[in-house]
């Protein structure tokens, strides 16, 4: 998978080729990290293999013989990729929240995969999480599915109970030894608009997010000592930029409480790249980073696990590539295992992963889509700066480029080449020559080295 050496010389190989430069004087965003999501489904497949198969497992993704994943989600309670609707609270004007608790999904499926992950491997894990659904009884459609908001509004009894309860799930994490670095408003708030909504969701506007960190989230973090937790908000596709950071960041309030914006992947086809980059544009000092993404969750991707698909580790590849090139600080991939169909889902809502598991047979398999993260996982360290790229011409069709310099000074560069022709590419860093690289049909390269 990776290993192959790429000489350096004076001149490029061919005269005509195109030339990249690598320009170290200009640097944009700083990287957070690589990873995917501690779901109850991903739990539930990794321990239905035998031990030695899921140690296996777990050491492709986090270490560093595997991909070195920096980056992990968890969905607090219950998803769509649960074996049922629940939360951590289900008893009815419990305000105080004296009745909450973790469950035995917590229990089972997440807590001991990150424990284990966090005491074996070298790097350092960056954990967020995402809530899908208040309690029923917290809700106007007192259902965890389809169409429904918090009774009342900003400020209100239920908004401060529900600032709490992201308190203690942060403290009942905390006292298990996962502390949790960030924490996104809300999975996906437009779904909660949406009538008869299949799975857990909850829906906010912009405005109502934003008062809702104002007016109870925020203090209430600061007030329990969680001030240092990361809040990101919209947590949707980037369809909704720039407005959603518009509408929240005209609180200077807001600003104070809130690091940064989450986006997902699903509608990236409709809406180009530069609502990022606009939304960079407006608000510098805030990250932007990728929280969700998985191929087969459209109607028309049939079938839902398409085993060895060369294509989908292409699209995982150029999304990143895109997402990086306009001021993305990290990607998260959704459940980091599925079984052989897509799931377990509760709502059969079934889609693909970079690792899909065959319980029957004690294997998982590897995908393209495993191999295309690990170009930027394993390569693309934290605290990596991305540098400016110059082409000396436009750049062949449908080649995709993206340069870092990370912590330890070296260089990494991914190439991705979706066309069907072969690309000739030379990398020109001022301080050590040209690197000259031959990209074959279809391929992604990652070069790696450390200026002169």
């Amino acid at each position: 998978m990776y290993g192959t050496c790429i000489l350096y010389s004076l001149v490029p190989f061919y005269l005509d080729i195109t030339e990249v430069l690598v320009n170290l004087n200009n640097t944009f965003q700083s990287i957070i990290g690589f990873g995917g999501a501690f779901t109850d489904a991903a739990g539930i497949n990794i321990q239905s293999l035998s031990a030695s198969t899921q140690k296996n497992l777990l050491a492709s993704y986090f270490s560093t013989e595997g991909i070195e994943y920096t980056l992990g989600r968890i969905p607090m309670a219950s998803c769509d990729f649960s074996m049922h609707p629940y939360s951590y609270d289900d008893n009815s004007g419990d305000f105080n929240l004296t009745k909450f608790s973790l469950t035995q999904e917590d229990k089972k499926f997440k807590i001991p995969i990150i424990q284990a992950v966090m005491r074996t491997y070298k790097r350092n894990l960056t954990l967020f999480a995402s809530p899908w659904s208040a309690p029923a009884w917290m809700k106007t459609n007192k259902n965890m599915t389809g169409k429904g908001t918090l009774v009342g509004e900003p400020g209100g009894p239920y908004f401060k109970t529900w600032a709490m309860y992201f308190v203690k799930f942060l403290k009942a994490y905390a006292k298990e030894g996962i502390p949790i670095w960030g924490v996104t408003g809300q999975n996906e708030p437009t779904d909660g608009f949406i009538t008869n909504f299949s799975f857990q969701a909850m829906g906010w506007t912009p405005e109502m997010q934003r008062d809702f960190i104002v007016k109870d989230l925020g203090p209430a973090l600061q007030q329990n000592s969680l001030g240092h937790v990361k809040i990101m908000i919209l947590d949707d596709s980037r369809l909704q930029l720039p407005y959603w950071a518009e509408q929240v960041f005209r609180s200077e309030e807001a600003r104070k409480y809130v690091s940064g914006v989450a986006v997902h992947w699903y509608q990236d086809f409709i809406t180009p790249a530069v609502a990022l980059s606009s939304t960079h544009k407006k608000f510098p000092e805030k990250f932007i980073l990728a929280t969700e993404a998985c191929s087969g969750a459209m109607p028309w991707d049939i079938p839902k696990v398409s085993l060895g698909s060369w294509k989908r580790g292409e699209d995982y590849a150029h999304d990143i590539i895109q997402d990086l090139n306009n001021f993305v600080s990290g990607w998260t991939d959704w459940n980091i295992a599925l079984n052989m169909e897509g799931g377990p889902n509760w709502v059969k809502n079934f889609v693909d992963s970079p690792v899909i598991v065959n319980a029957k047979s004690d294997e998982f398999y590897k995908q393209p889509m495993f191999y295309a993260l690990g170009h930027f996982s394993k390569f693309i360290l934290p605290m990596s700066k991305r540098v400016e790229l110059v082409p000396n011409q436009n750049l062949p069709k449908d080649m995709y480029i993206v340069g870092f310099q990370r912590p330890d000074k070296a260089i990494a560069c991914i190439l991705l080449n979706r066309s069907n022709e072969n690309i000739t590419l030379a990398l020109r860093d001022p301080s050590t020559g040209y690197i000259n690289t031959d990209l074959t049909p279809h391929s992604i390269q990652t070069v790696l080295w450390w200026p002169s």
